[in-house]
């Protein structure tokens, strides 16, 4: 009697971590997010989390690995990139629901934990500046930015030489805290983060020296019916309450 209670208990146990395990799995979902998004979407998947119960697990990188990675059938839900192209992509190839929107347009900043440096394109030639960092601009729409910035003032060729390429903005944002880079350019949205505000100083780039960099979203198709869970967090990312914490972050937004 006793023997037949025990598997009766283990076979309701079972059952009952089995249910939880699925309502779990359903409501997390996977964000590949571009790297300069990293502490704007910790904020917007903390806002959504808490009033939906939809928990938000990340894959930060450049935009253009995370497409490379959806492309092999990674198992993301949304895709939150830097730009419109790399969504667009994804989007050809048919991993995609819809074309890419819009959510939000970044901006380019000079960052330097050197207080002593007085912040501007000039002083990039200065003596006492041996590396300076960027992000991949092959992979990152940031530092494709950047290139294009230091090509309209004339500079790429002069400089070139102390260029270092992070894989990522994560990884220039490394380069530069570590001291690795004296200077660099980041994303706005990261020098406004509490994580990082208070370090060094930056200026904004005119963002006349570069395209506007539009980023877009889109969902990721994963099996033939949508996920509720994603759908629901990719129409949060335009929502009043997202693009006012865009807004916060330094991304300029559709009005």
């Amino acid at each position: 009697m006793l023997l037949r209670c025990l598997k009766f208990l283990l076979v309701v146990l079972f059952i009952f971590c089995s249910a939880c395990a699925k309502r779990s799995n359903k409501n997390t979902i996977t964000i590949a997010t571009a790297a300069n998004m990293q502490f704007a979407m910790q904020e917007l998947a903390d806002r959504f989390s808490s009033q939906t119960d939809i928990a938000c697990e990340f894959v930060i990188a450049s935009s253009g690995k995370l497409t490379a990675q959806i492309k092999e059938g990674a198992p993301y839900d949304v895709f939150v990139a830097a730009n419109t192209k790399y969504p667009q992509a994804i989007y050809d190839a048919g991993f995609s629901y819809d074309i890419p929107k819009i959510y939000a347009y970044g901006k380019l900043v000079i960052w330097s934990l050197d207080e002593k440096l007085q912040l501007s394109f000039e002083t990039l030639s200065n003596l006492q500046v041996k590396h300076i960092a960027l992000a991949n601009p092959k992979t990152a729409p940031y530092g494709l930015a950047a290139v294009n910035a230091l090509q309209r003032k004339e500079l790429y060729e002069h400089l070139e030489e102390k260029l270092v390429y992070g894989e990522s903005i994560s990884q220039t944002n490394q380069f530069i805290i570590s001291g690795a880079a004296e200077i660099g350019f980041t994303a706005l949205s990261v020098v406004k983060a509490s994580e990082v505000q208070t370090k060094g100083n930056w200026i904004l780039v005119d963002d006349s020296l570069y395209s506007p960099i539009e980023q877009a979203a889109v969902l990721i198709k994963r099996g033939e019916q949508v996920n509720e869970a994603a759908k629901a967090f990719y129409e949060y990312i335009f929502s009043e309450e997202a693009q006012e914490i865009l807004l916060e972050f330094g991304y300029s937004v559709n009005e």
